[in-house]
């Protein structure tokens, strides 16, 4: 049984999110949904649409607000690209601890706060063929 509902959105590491998300509004006419400083995970960070009638998995572009952020390690790394895929999960720390008792290994032992209020954890990349997977509550409000 999936512990997942959907996907909720690709997150893209990128070095200037200003000029990223003109591109992404120029190039593929995305409409940017939101946008704040996640101080803890050391990002600046916008959420966009892919269409106005898509309600569905958003892209995510991340920035680095600091050297010692793990988006700035990436970049360092790997440079700009895709750097995660997230899943809605409808409850963060129950599937967690799901997960945990199938032999994966969470980055956190606790959950994080996420995008606009949403609670976060993610599967380490090693145990999930390559890929960073988060997984992602919503908001009460969503």
């Amino acid at each position: 049984m999936s512990v997942f509902t959907t996907i909720d959105h690709v997150g893209i590491a990128v070095q200037d999110l200003d000029d990223s998300i003109s591109w992404y509004q120029n190039t593929f006419g995305m409409e940017v949904v939101h946008i704040e400083e996640n101080e803890e995970q050391g990002v600046r960070e916008a959420m966009l649409r892919v269409s106005g009638e898509d309600a569905g998995a958003q892209i995510q572009l991340l920035a680095p607000l600091r050297p010692d952020s793990p988006i700035a390690k990436f970049l360092d790394r790997s440079g700009p690209g895709m750097q995660q895929l997230a899943y809605r999960v409808a409850d963060v720390a129950a599937a967690a601890a799901e997960l945990r008792g199938r032999g994966l290994r969470l980055l956190y032992d606790e959950p994080r706060r996420g995008t606009g209020g949403s609670l976060v954890n993610f599967i380490h990349p090693k145990d999930a063929g390559g890929v960073l997977v988060e997984l992602v509550q919503q908001p009460r409000a969503h």
